[in-house]
């Protein structure tokens, strides 16, 4: 990774470790539910992104690097809460789709910010079973 991207890594995760537990709480904030790797337990991830269909797509700001994407590589099993509501899915790493052109396709304000912060962007499909409690 480059010197500009590692600074940009940094300052985001930081960013983020601060805001996140204020942005997860929000119940409109569309949120994503992985399983933690090592420990097991949920973890939660406030990001923006879009339905499409039976489908929610996003782009990940770091690609493979971002702790959500490692989670999804050891177990794809996620939930997604999408206006209020929570919803199971399987979630796959899309590195063939161009995340630039994907972006576009998403909300402004949310594909804006992962434009200028990220490094190493990936696609994520997340299939939708259904609504869940």
């Amino acid at each position: 990774m480059s010197r500009r991207a590692e600074q940009k890594y940094r300052i985001a995760t930081a960013f983020q470790r601060r805001f996140n537990p204020l942005l997860r709480r929000l119940p409109l904030q569309t949120v994503l539910e992985t399983t933690g790797r090592t420990s097991g337990l949920p973890r939660r991830t406030p990001l923006g992104g879009r339905r499409v269909g039976d489908s929610f797509w996003l782009v990940s700001e770091f690609g493979e690097r971002s702790q959500y994407v490692r989670n999804i590589q050891a177990d794809p099993r996620v939930r997604v809460r999408i206006n209020g509501r929570w919803h199971t899915g399987t979630a796959h790493l899309l590195p063939d789709d161009d995340p630039i052109a994907r972006l576009r396709t998403l909300p402004r304000f949310n594909s804006t910010a992962v434009r200028a912060i990220g490094a190493g962007l990936l696609t994520v499909r997340v299939d939708l079973d259904g609504p869940r409690p």
